[in-house]
């Protein structure tokens, strides 16, 4: 039986308000979407959402006790939280450099875990 879902796509500043029928995880029909981008938006978010995961981590003998880190791209949704349990544990020894690596590919999910900024040692 199918269902109508809306979604709100992110693909782009645009955040185009996209309503969708849905069999189960089969796209019947869909209206709103403002490009082709907003289609695979949804196609994706029924099979296997992925989102970018942005926090921090510990510095020690930083100028600041935390710097900020990000996925090098989208990660599973499903694995957002057991990432970032991961990423609890992780304590970096300043200076750490923008971009530097603090894991790569996390949890097997293709994707590294990357500072944001440069963080001096205080």
């Amino acid at each position: 039986m199918a269902e109508q879902r809306e979604f709100i796509c992110v693909t782009c500043p645009v955040g185009c308000s996209i309503q969708a029928e849905v069999e189960g995880d089969e796209l019947i029909s869909i209206r709103g979407q403002a490009c082709q981008r907003g289609e695979a938006f949804v196609r994706e978010e029924l099979t296997a959402p992925r989102r970018m995961l942005t926090t921090t981590v510990r510095v020690r003998n930083g100028r600041l006790p935390l710097v900020p880190v990000r996925s090098s791209g989208p990660v599973p949704k499903g694995l957002m939280f057991e990432i970032a349990r991961v990423l609890r544990d992780v304590e970096l020894q300043a200076p750490v450099e923008e971009h530097q690596i603090v894991i790569e590919n996390i949890l097997d999910c293709g994707m590294d875990i990357m500072t944001s900024r440069r963080m001096e040692a205080g």
